[in-house]
């Protein structure tokens, strides 16, 4: 082949080298590797557990489907907290986790930007300026008067290098790094949604432990009024020495307890304090017990979840990154062509250096195909192939434990919410008990070990009561994160804003 023969005329060179070009050019339409196309996954039609329900007395229950039926960014101001409210402002801002997926997110865009360099060609230059000396005894012991044996040259070289896209592996890198840019983007929003939802948490749970404490408080309250009432029936010889320390040991045994639930307490504190990104030494939230009202969470259908769930988003995304990967690799098949160029000035003195007499240039296409590898490119694309499955598996296994994770708190709010209800009528029953067991107990009728059993038995219903409604509100939170949050899949940055520069 001699398109660059030098003996030709330089019009037909520079027509031949554009021709190739041109072809080249043409060629990077060509794009090989799977099309890729998004698994189906099939959604019930409805959620099982948010069907209409009979419980044990014959009533019905159903979630109430609110009619402003979407949840927002801030989900959390369905609860009408301010202060949960101020606390998840902070989180958004000071958030350690949240901040480093941030900046993982911030490399994976980068990471697009450089896939996308090598759309364009390279261009480099090494100026360079040598001076040299030859040997008088190399040039035949010529005079030294007669010849000038320095010399001098000055370099101002560029080399352009470029390579065609022309089977579509740069594409499919460049797709490859923006789909994994996006896998990070939704994985940042399930970063931010599951640190929201751990400070609600741990927000109503501390509430919770607040009413216990109070509960406490008022039982050992009672329970010291007994021990007096008991003093006084034992100094007149109604009631007997065993009586008053059974009333003391049941007031002694209420107060450690009472002072265990510090821990507890503090536990969550020191949890909300690190979500905040606040040291825990410093931050502190004053006493108040759970009055919050259970709100109505929007459901909707199992459908949703796919646009709305960010970790199901994150996965759709990787197996889209897994695909562009094999086109990679099956680019690995084809010749791959590059062009090269190099030109400069090149003098021996500074006055002509840049001159257009000190120009030089040499260009010209090369071609490279591998003959043989031993089955290498053909394990690389079945290795790459069986990670896309894999993904594909991933997927849909989220997709499923979406399913789950929000039939489990459906169910989980309508038992509660029944259970809550029974339990009320258990606390009524046990106060009952009690108020006869103090008036037999004070006409002389029956011992203090009766009083004492009925106080223990309406502090447990009691303290279960107020358990259950801690894990109803905590079971709500959760509930709001299966379904996503406020989140949904057109919040996920596109292929060309991931390889923006802001």
């Amino acid at each position: 082949m001699d398109l660059f023969n030098p003996n030709k005329p330089v019009r037909l060179r520079i027509a031949a080298t554009a021709s190739l070009m041109t072809s080249l050019l043409c060629l990077q339409g060509c794009t090989v590797g799977p099309k890729y196309v998004r698994p189906t996954m099939q959604a019930p039609p409805a959620f099982k557990e948010s069907a209409p329900q009979q419980s044990a007395d014959g009533t019905l229950w159903k979630p109430v489907n609110p009619q402003d039926a979407a949840l927002r960014s801030n989900w959390w101001e369905i609860y009408q907290e301010p202060e949960l409210n101020a606390l998840e402002d902070k989180l958004n801002n000071s958030n350690q986790n949240i901040a480093q997926s941030y900046q993982n997110f911030m490399a994976a865009r980068a990471q697009v930007r450089q896939a996308r360099a090598s759309y364009s060609p390279t261009v480099t230059t090494t100026p360079a300026y040598t001076r040299s000396r030859t040997s008088a005894n190399e040039l035949g012991g010529v005079s030294l008067g007669s010849t000038n044996l320095n010399s001098n040259e000055f370099d101002l070289p560029f080399d352009v290098s470029w390579e065609p896209d022309v089977w579509g592996r740069i594409r499919n890198t460049v797709r490859e790094y923006a789909n994994a840019a996006q896998a990070s983007a939704a994985d940042l929003a399930n970063e931010r949604l599951t640190e929201q939802a751990n400070l609600a948490v741990d927000y109503f749970e501390l509430r919770g432990q607040d009413s216990q404490i109070d509960l406490y408080k008022k039982t050992i309250d009672a329970y010291r009024r007994s021990l007096e009432l008991t003093r006084t029936l034992g100094t007149t010889g109604i009631d007997s020495e065993q009586s008053v320390a059974q009333a003391e040991t049941t007031l002694k045994t209420a107060e450690a307890t009472a002072t265990n639930l510090g821990i507890a307490r503090a536990q969550y504190e020191h949890a909300i304090a690190l979500l905040i990104g606040e040291p825990a030494s410093s931050f502190s939230l004053p006493h108040r017990p759970l009055t919050t009202n259970l709100p109505a969470v929007p459901i909707g259908l199992p459908s949703d979840l796919l646009q709305r769930r960010p970790d199901i988003a994150a996965a759709e995304r990787t197996m889209s990154q897994a695909n562009a990967l094999i086109g990679v690799e099956t680019a690995a098949f084809y010749p791959s062509f590059s062009i090269s160029a190099n030109g400069g000035f090149e003098s021996s003195s500074v006055g002509s250096w840049l001159t257009w007499p000190s120009k030089f240039f040499s260009i010209g296409p090369s071609a490279t195909e591998t003959l043989f590898d031993a089955g290498l490119r053909r394990a690389t694309v079945a290795q790459y192939t069986a990670q896309y499955n894999a993904d594909v598996a991933a997927y849909r296994q989220t997709v499923l434990t979406a399913f789950q994770q929000t039939e489990d708190y459906i169910a989980t709010e309508r038992i509660l919410g029944q259970q809550i209800q029974q339990q009320n009528e258990a606390i009524a029953a046990a106060q009952h008990y009690l108020d006869l067991a103090n008036i037999r107990y004070k006409a002389g009728v029956d011992p203090y070990l009766d009083v004492a059993t009925a106080e223990t038995s309406l502090l447990s219903n009691q303290l279960t009561e107020a358990t259950l409604r801690i894990q109803q509100m905590t079971s709500n939170v959760q509930l709001i994160e299966a379904l996503g949050g406020g989140w949904d899949v057109s919040q996920l940055p596109s292929t060309k804003s991931v390889a923006a520069k802001k």
